[in-house]
Parts: C-alpha cells; structure tokens; sequence
C-alpha cells in the first residue's frame, strides 16, 4: 500500500525581530505587568511584519516559492493546494487559488483554504494525507499554514499583543509506494470555552451596516486557563500511539503547539517522552499558531534531530479548543 510522506518543507518569516522588553514596556505603561505571563509561556523573540506589503498571503507565498526552488518541482508539479490559515487576507477567492497564480499551478489541481483556527496547519496535512490515500490521482500536495495575528489583536490584550509572531510554512507531500509516511491521526474536542476566542469581535454580518469601529477587527479574547487541554490531549496521545503499537520512545522528536513551555513539558510527560524529545522554537518564534508544529519540524530536519525513517509526533490544539493528534515517519 501507498504512503503519503514528507517530500521536504521550508519556512518564512519577516526579517525584524522583536524581543520581550518592546511588550514588557508597552504594558508597563498601562500598569499591566506581563513578565510572569512571558516567562511562563516561554517567550523571547519573535518575528514581526513591519512592512505594508507583507501579509499571510505574501509569507504563504515565500514559504512556498523556496519550498519549489529547493526541491525543484514547479507550480505544475502539484496535484493539491491546501491553504491553513485563521487570519486569512481574503475570505474569497480562496488563498490557495491566489497561491496557485503566483506559483502557476497546474490547471488539474484543486486548491481549498482550511481553518481549524491553531490547528490548522496540522488538521489540513492529516485531511489532505487522508484524501490523498484515497485518491491516487492526487500523485503530490502543498500544504501551508500562515498567520498574521498582529493587525487583529487589541494592544490591551497581552495574550494576543505579545505572545505571537509573524511566520508561513510549507510541506510538500507525495504518494509513494515504498513509504509509509503518514500513520494515523486523533481528534478530540471540547467546546466548552467555544466564546472565549472569538474574531471578528462583533462578527462579520455587523461590519457592512455599522462600520469597521477601531476593535471591531480584533480578537475578542476572555482569558481562561489553556492547561485544560493537557489531560485530553495526553489521552488521545496515548490512545493514538497504543492503537498503532508503537511505544513513546520510538518517538524520535515531538512537535507540538508552540503556545505554552508548559503545556509541552505537561504533555511529554504525561506520555512518557523526554524533554529533549519535545522541539520548543516557540523562544524564538514567538507563537506562530497554525504553523508552529510545522516550524518545530522544520527546526528538527535541519538541526539533524530526525533522520528519514523517523516517527514523528504532533500535536496542536485549535480554538474552542480542539486537540488534534498525528504520527508521521519522516
């Protein structure tokens, strides 16, 4: 049988880089201390737009544009185009359809945007895998996550404000016969903090009948604790890895949701996987939301943490909150 694998994946982020004291003076000026918030989700620097051209659909673009140059495959060479984003810069038409212009895609190829908010990126690669599978007229696919949180988050929200930074991700994977590749994926969902993260704060239908009020286009986020997710998470984890028979030190490196040092070190474990397992970019990355594991793969490959033939595990966890699970050989 087939396997869906990982052909190879590239990344993009902008050039100016923003360290802690830019949003620890920021909020000092507003009488809100947020060292301790900083510390404990484990943040430095980040990556920040700070040019009026850029957006998530020009970062998409770079991801991708290197991504094809590296390997050297073209725009016709791809099948599919999945496009994860939860700050997408059009609602229509679809940002995979403006990604296959720029990189002159295949007229074959189907192009969809996904949203599953943080998880998006990892959601769109196990759908995509799974209708790959399914589909062997779909010989290779490109898959990428971008977000551009910084226009939509209030500058009294620290959350938002100053844990996320500015990056895209790209993936290419392929059908092929002699691999495994992608081995099986979990979900589990809880939406009992459905309303605490809710963008555009007053929705869209307003915005055409009252105008677009200074706020209307930010996050309206009312805090809560994001540990919640940890038992859940480690749960289906340990579900996940049982029902495919494969033991937690097989695991060769964790990429999970850059969110929360803590809610790495929680879940690793809970499942019985060494810290040094567990890739954490999010101290120079900032939060990346929907392409943060796929940035910790990244860091992975290059730095010689996995070798081909690895399995691969991740984890993210979207808005609302829904966990989701994959394991992959690389």
């Amino acid at each position: 049988m087939a396997g869906i694998r990982i052909v190879d994946m590239d990344i993009y982020h902008p050039e100016t880089k923003v360290h802690n004291d830019f949003y620890i003076e920021h909020f000092d000026a507003r009488g809100v201390d947020i060292r301790g918030l900083l510390k404990a989700l484990g943040r430095d620097s980040r990556y920040k737009i700070d040019r009026d051209d850029e957006n998530s659909l020009t970062m998409a673009f770079e991801a991708a544009r290197n991504l094809l140059a590296k390997t050297g495959l073209s725009g016709q060479d791809i099948d599919l185009i999945a496009y994860a984003s939860q700050t997408p810069e059009y609602i229509f038409p679809t940002n995979s359809l403006m990604i296959h212009h720029l990189i002159s895609g295949a007229s074959h190829a189907i192009c969809i945007d996904s949203n599953a908010n943080c998880a998006g990126m990892t959601a769109a690669f196990e759908q995509v895998s799974r209708q790959m599978l399914g589909n062997p007229r779909i010989k290779r696919a490109l898959i990428i996550g971008s977000d551009y949180i910084a226009p939509h988050a209030s500058p009294d929200d620290p959350v938002y404000y100053a844990n996320f930074g500015d990056a895209a991700a790209a993936v290419i994977v392929e059908r092929d016969e002699h691999s495994i590749g992608f081995i099986d994926s979990i979900y589990q969902t809880d939406t009992c903090v459905y309303e605490n993260s809710l963008f555009p704060a007053e929705g869209l239908a307003k915005l055409g009948s009252t105008g677009v009020d200074a706020g209307a286009f930010h996050v309206k986020f009312t805090p809560f604790d994001d540990s919640i997710c940890v038992d859940a998470a480690s749960e289906s984890i340990r579900t996940l890895l049982a029902r495919n028979e494969i033991q937690p030190d097989e695991i060769k490196a964790a990429c999970f949701s850059q969110l929360s040092i803590a809610n790495i070190r929680a879940v690793s474990e809970n499942i019985g996987i060494a810290d040094d397992i567990a890739v954490y970019v999010g101290d120079e990355f900032g939060y990346t939301s929907t392409s943060s594991p796929f940035i910790a793969l990244h860091r992975a490959i290059t730095s010689g943490k996995i070798q081909r033939g690895d399995k691969v595990l991740f984890w993210t966890v979207g808005a609302g909150w829904q966990n989701v699970a994959m394991v992959v050989e690389y």
